[in-house]
């Protein structure tokens, strides 16, 4: 007995959500998660997880396939067992590295005699929204539909059934550099999937960490991840704007690392079990004990000096993500900033975010039980992206029926033309990276040097 993964592949958003189980795939820096869920009812539950420490990443780009891919298995058998499935199709998140969203417009004569629009005249309506001059360095993601026009008459959501000479597609077309969706293809193929669907990261997060309002008044999304954070703008319920800044939790910890003369394992775990963001809310009299290297027996430290430590890179992260935003006057927005990410989680994070964006700061965990850590913010928007959307985007692709399939180990069946976006950013490029972050590390060591002394 098969059970069948309807999985749809983009379209308008909806608040109906197509039944069926989904996979999603998140390969980040720290981590790769796979989360496995089941659409009932309009209902998500979950029924099954994988999280496996990454390898072969670097801020956010595989740059070792063989060990990303051993990776991926490993977090897909831990799901598999979880969910007493075999998966075999995957949505997967695509970063926010240097995408870009241009507006693209298709036309194509209904070809029928009837003139009664079909799902193939849908396809090549997308197909040549699709003709345009694309950089070989760069891919097309995904083409999503803002509106159809027949004959003139906009604002259509869906043209099929309708009679009409000539038809029209206003949409967005996703581009990202080739070799990083290239890599992120090649692991997935490599470890024995089939990729049903790549979503932009910031799209599938929005889904899930925004309300409708939010998206449409405009809102700002960091996602602050173990390699890299990226900020996000999204208005008009669109992605208009998106920055990516090479700096993210595990840098923190690197710090930590350097500062305190211990083992990158040793400050991971300072980090979490004694680490906050503002040091000035911490004591300098509350003290504990850090193995260091040379040093027979562990030095005692006080929570104040870590917390500088770690606060340091933070407003770092911020401000350099506070400039970018500045650009595209993002801070006036009413929806103010939606916080998430494995070093969103930081005790202090939040407040420290509201003192540097100087707007309202609020952080999102996912509502899942087992799920509740803002680890699995993409994972869960991936599952949430691909159930909400339309069935046209699915026509569109040519598949008009679902493909996804998962095989129970135990045999269980377990208008106007639209709107030209605002120009994305590509993260900012770095001259002298190496000189960036050494001259971090460099001051906190001034600032510190006298711990041992």
């Amino acid at each position: 007995m098969f059970t069948q993964a309807i999985m749809s592949n983009g379209g308008f958003n909806k608040t109906m959500k197509n039944s069926g189980i989904y996979v999603s795939l998140d390969i980040g820096t720290t981590s790769i998660k796979v989360v496995v869920a089941e659409y009932v009812k309009d209902q998500m539950n979950i029924i099954g997880v994988g999280n496996e420490i990454s390898k072969g990443l670097s801020r956010g780009v595989i740059v070792d396939i063989d060990e990303t891919v051993e990776s991926i298995r490993s977090a897909v058998s831990q799901a598999e067992r979880k969910a007493n499935i075999q998966i075999s199709n995957v949505i997967v998140g695509i970063p926010s590295n240097q995408i870009s969203i241009e507006p693209c417009h298709g036309m194509y004569a209904v070809a029928s005699e009837n003139k009664e629009i079909t799902d193939k005249d849908v396809q090549n309506v997308f197909a040549a929204a699709k003709v345009r001059s694309v950089p070989p360095e760069r891919e097309i993601i995904s083409v999503i539909p803002e509106e159809f026009i027949v004959d003139g008459f906009d604002g259509i959501r869906d043209p099929r059934g309708m009679i009409g000479v000539r038809l029209e597609l206003y949409a967005s077309m996703i581009t990202g550099p080739k070799t990083i969706i290239h890599n992120i293809k090649r692991c997935v193929e490599k470890a024995g999937l089939q990729i049903e669907d790549m979503v932009v990261q910031p799209l599938a997060i929005s889904s899930v960490a925004m309300n409708k309002g939010e998206r449409d008044f405009g809102t700002i999304l960091i996602d602050m991840g173990g390699g890299q954070t990226s900020a996000s703008v999204m208005h008009d319920d669109q992605l208009k704007f998106s920055f990516v800044d090479p700096e993210g939790g595990d840098l923190v910890t690197k710090d930590i690392s350097i500062i305190l003369n211990t083992t990158l394992e040793n400050a991971e775990r300072v980090k979490r079990e004694y680490g906050y963001a503002i040091s000035e809310d911490t004591s300098d009299e509350e003290f504990f004990p850090v193995e260091t290297i040379g040093k027979e027996e562990p030095v005692k430290v006080d929570e104040k000096y870590l917390a500088e430590i770690i606060e340091a890179r933070f407003v770092q992260i911020f401000e350099n993500i506070k400039r970018a935003l500045d650009k595209v006057e993002a801070r006036d927005l009413p929806g103010g900033i939606v916080l998430t990410g494995g070093a969103a989680a930081l005790p202090g994070v939040v407040d420290l975010a509201k003192e540097i964006f100087e707007i309202n700061v609020k952080l999102y965990i996912p509502e899942q039980m087992g799920m509740r850590n803002p680890i699995y913010a993409t994972s869960i928007g991936l599952i949430k992206y691909a159930a909400g959307l339309d069935d046209i985007y699915r026509v569109a692709k040519g598949k008009v029926q679902a493909t996804g399939k998962v095989i129970p180990l135990q045999s269980k069946v377990a208008k106007q033309p639209a709107i030209i976006e605002e120009p994305v950013y590509e993260n900012e490029t770095y001259a002298d990276e190496d000189h960036y972050e050494e001259s971090l590390v460099g001051k906190l060591k001034r600032w510190f040097n006298n711990l041992f002394e």
